[in-house]
């Protein structure tokens, strides 16, 4: 990941202003077009990973431009049954742990301090998480509801949080603790029936070969004149171990590629070993950059897709693959003991629903401390949000988004023929357009909140349709309407 000192991708209430609870009715116009023929939005698209090149930024809760859905989402019948289960999953728990967190100050502290690698290899020593327990940990995840954790098998720092063969640079063979947390934690989302994806860093600061240097690293004391090709058959054997020694994963989460943007990553040759050695695991880069081939799904780091407010996501383009956004609780990825800004849940839940809405994943970042634990902080808004998913998690498991774009009041989801409207910011008037169809024009069979199940009246203005919500619909979350239609 990007260095986490830097701004935020979901907005906190701190700084941008409470919001007002409750809604009472939908009325008034929108300039808003049902995007796709009715509810197939994905008919007729064509099936290679181009992108929706060019799509400007939006402001806080905006949508997309017109045209964005049928412009980037995927073609349903063209996907893999792994690619449709991800898209169904919608909510992953990731994970950042490494030896950094015996520092507290998050994971790129070797980067940010510059530590030569002489003392950053005093850290496994003291990393000791005798209070681990894979069993909760997964507990945790399950609870909140997410459907797949991802977690770091090595960061930036190239140390190997698993039993790498490949040298000693890891966590059995370097720290007092000499156990693989890899191996206890496939094993226990196996017995918890979660998926596991591995991070893995192509980036990193202590292994020799990585050479020439790229945008980060020099400090670290490295001498010159590695052999590039060697560091790549080093990663493709770790990789190798990965997808041998752990059962089947769900996938491999990529990151660091941009710190050598022009280099020859031997993509193709490593993808192609990767489905090789596992047929169904996904392939994921963090590089900012449109989809390459072979990857199976993308992903945006802080930001909605294509939204682009965070500098590193400038050049980014939305390809054709399943979506996924990653976020933080806090601002740190790693454990931060002075990082005390956390967002509440109602902004966590609330960034969940809008990813849904913009087609894509929510993957919810916690950094454990080192002795194993996960702070309360953490446990506590995943609850809130495991909570929320109980009751509400129709709207949003197993979902594809739109069919309108996102807006500021909030955003659509659909499962065949149940539209779900989510309305995240309360307003006094909203008119939804007529709904069109191949064959002409799609009516509204009913319409009620879900979870209490009043009745939401439904009323012609010309060509548009006007929702008024039931008294109750007060909810400071998410007030969410059912529309079926025909």
């Amino acid at each position: 990941m990007r260095n986490s000192n830097r701004k935020e991708g979901i907005p906190n209430a701190r700084t941008r202003g409470a919001r007002r609870p409750g809604l009472i009715a939908l009325a008034g116009a929108l300039s808003i077009a049902w995007l796709g023929a009715g509810l197939g939005l994905r008919a007729g698209l064509p099936s290679q990973p181009t992108t929706a090149a060019g799509l400007p930024s939006q402001p806080e809760g905006g949508g997309q431009p017109a045209g964005w859905a049928a412009a980037a989402q995927p073609i349903e019948s063209q996907l893999t049954p792994q690619q449709q289960w991800f898209e169904d999953a919608r909510f992953g728990m990731f994970i950042h742990w490494g030896v950094y967190s015996v520092l507290g100050r998050g994971e790129w502290v070797m980067e940010n301090e510059k530590m030569p690698i002489s003392e950053y290899e005093k850290l496994p020593a003291r990393f000791n998480p005798v209070e681990f327990n894979a069993a909760e940990w997964v507990k945790v995840a399950k609870d909140a509801g997410a459907r797949y954790i991802t977690i770091t098998s090595k960061h930036h720092d190239g140390f190997a949080m698993f039993a790498t063969q490949q040298s000693d640079w890891d966590i059995v063979d370097r720290t007092p603790w000499k156990q693989d947390p890899l191996k206890l934690l496939a094993e226990e989302c196996r017995q918890q029936g979660l998926k596991l994806f591995f991070y893995y860093s192509q980036l990193d600061w202590h292994n020799p070969g990585y050479f020439p240097l790229g945008r980060t690293g020099h400090a670290a004391g490295r001498p010159p004149g590695g052999d590039w090709n060697r560091y790549l058959d080093y990663m493709d054997a770790q990789l190798s171990e990965l997808l041998t020694n752990y059962g089947p994963i769900g996938g491999i989460w990529f990151d660091g590629m941009w710190d050598k943007p022009d280099a020859d990553w031997r993509l193709a040759r490593t993808y192609a070993l990767i489905h090789r050695l596992q047929p169904t695991a996904l392939i994921g880069s963090n590089h900012h950059l449109k989809p390459f081939p072979g990857e199976d799904f993308q992903m945006f780091e802080k930001d909605l897709p294509g939204q682009q407010t965070q500098s590193f996501n400038r050049t980014s383009q939305v390809g054709r693959l399943p979506l996924e956004t990653c976020d933080t609780i806090n601002g740190a990825w790693g454990y931060n003991q002075n990082d005390r800004n956390f967002k509440s849940s109602t902004e966590l839940i609330q960034y969940l629903v809008r990813a849904a809405g913009n087609d894509a994943n929510f993957l919810l970042n916690i950094g454990p401390m080192p002795s194993g634990r996960i702070s309360p902080e953490f446990v506590e808004r995943l609850e809130a949000m495991g909570a929320w998913l109980r009751q509400n998690g129709e709207s949003i498991y197993g979902t594809r988004g739109g069919p309108l774009k996102p807006q500021p009041w909030g955003v659509t989801t659909h499962k065949g023929n149940t539209v779900y409207v989510h309305i995240l910011k309360p307003t006094p008037a909203l008119e939804l357009p007529s709904l069109p169809t191949e064959s002409g024009t799609m009516e509204i069979a009913s319409a009620h909140m879900l979870g209490s199940g009043d009745l939401v009246q439904v009323a012609k203005a010309g060509q548009n349709t006007v929702l008024t919500l039931p008294a109750s619909a007060k909810d400071p979350i998410d007030n969410i309407v059912v529309l079926e239609t025909k």
